[in-house]
């Protein structure tokens, strides 16, 4: 199974490059790493091109935004299964790849997901919040719960027969996207309980009270178009996050 990893990318000159890094370092084999660059202006291409590898695929263009980058680039990628890889981000471990493989062996498993740790921009040894993400069952959609959106890898076909992100919406369209594949896809999802990936804080949707604010209706309008109810369902899906901030990852002890 050829596994794609796609990053979308843009003025990330800082980081970028620990995150290609992180991606070359997976022991498994069969690993393209698609980079989708917006163009950017800082110095990041340069970055890209220097850290690439064979299994580098670099693309730099203008886009309309952060999930038509994703678009692209999944559009370009030729894995098996594709899952995504921020540029702010980074692997937890070097097997994490190989763990996701060995979960998608299973014929019947559509797509695999694990736990996700927040740590600090300027220290990822730091976690701010750990999100224990648990077994998936389709009651917990109406109560909020939803996979870690940067440990989900989905075959191919996933995206083939429900589609891409929509790029109407600025913040939400992961969202989106995962209670479209879950709720009207049906789709089945294998849960690996551990962290599988470090994200630094500092995100699109909370850097302002302007966007948290859109965030929040675009979520209520995600979860209305999935029929999945109204209001209720977004404040239990807020209300989920106040525990990870006083989680710890016990594998990591």
């Amino acid at each position: 199974m050829k596994i794609s990893v796609v990053t979308a990318v843009y003025n990330r000159a800082e980081t970028i490059g620990a995150a290609m890094k992180s991606v070359q370092a997976q022991t498994y084999g069969l690993v393209e790493h698609v980079v989708q660059d917006g163009g950017s202006g800082d110095g990041t291409l340069d970055v890209i091109r220097a850290g690439a590898n064979e299994h580098t695929v670099i693309v730099s263009e203008r886009d309309h935004g952060i999930y038509d980058a994703i678009n692209r680039g999944i559009s370009r990628a030729s894995g098996d299964a594709i899952g995504l890889m921020h540029s702010d981000d980074m692997f937890a471990s070097d097997l994490v790849l190989e763990k996701v493989a060995d979960a998608l062996s299973d014929p019947s498993v559509d797509g695999v997901y694990g736990d996700l740790q927040y740590v600090a921009a300027n220290n990822p040894s730091r976690v701010i919040r750990h999100w224990k993400s648990g077994e998936y069952a389709p009651a917990k959609l109406k109560q909020g719960w939803m996979p870690p959106h940067p440990t989900l890898y989905l075959r191919r076909e996933v995206f083939d027969e429900h589609g891409l992100y929509d790029t109407g919406l600025q913040i939400a369209a992961d969202y989106d996207a995962m209670l479209r594949y879950l709720v009207k896809g049906e789709i089945k999802l294998a849960y690996i309980p551990e962290v599988l990936v470090r994200m630094r804080v500092g995100g699109e949707s909370n850097r302002s009270l302007e966007r948290i604010i859109r965030k929040s209706r675009e979520d209520l309008a995600a979860i209305r178009r999935n029929g999945l109810g109204g209001a209720g369902v977004l404040i239990q899906k807020n209300l989920r996050k106040v525990g990870q901030f006083f989680l710890r990852d016990e594998t990591s002890k």
